[in-house]
């Protein structure tokens, strides 16, 4: 008899951003949180075709809504750390040096709105792109 705790059973899965490489920037598909209270999105961020600074870099902000219309930073109190760097109006991390580039980014809502969405925003020229997907993983 095993002790493994069941946990695909008690989570949903959203492709929000399929795997591809990016050049400008892009809004992720949106999470319906109707039925769960948390979402961690997983943000899959490949080696960067270009060089990376800070005038060439990839910002990631996490944005929430009541209608998926209309979206807005979410706050603070809407986020569980998980290696969020310094969450500003939204934004979560921001990628803009090889050191940072070819990870594993992740970052929890626990907000009370019904949707919420990871954006993408390229900063600078990105000729050559950089490979992404973004993952929402629900639960609770």
């Amino acid at each position: 008899m095993s002790n493994a705790v069941d946990i695909i059973s008690n989570v949903k899965e959203n492709k929000c951003l399929t795997a591809q490489v990016l050049t400008a920037t892009a809004n992720a598909t949106s999470v319906d949180m109707r039925g769960f209270r948390s979402v961690l999105f997983l943000l899959a961020v490949g080696a960067s075709g270009d060089t990376l600074s800070g005038s060439v870099k990839w910002d990631f902000t996490l944005e929430d809504s009541d209608d998926n219309s209309t979206f807005a930073a979410v706050t603070d109190a809407s986020v569980v750390a998980g290696n969020v760097e310094d969450l500003t109006a939204g934004l979560c991390h921001t990628v803009d040096a090889a050191a940072e580039d070819d990870t594993i980014l992740q970052v929890q809502y626990k907000g009370l709105k019904r949707y919420v969405r990871m954006v993408v925003t390229a900063t600078g020229t990105h000729t050559n792109g950089t490979p992404m997907a973004i993952i929402g993983v629900q639960g609770g």
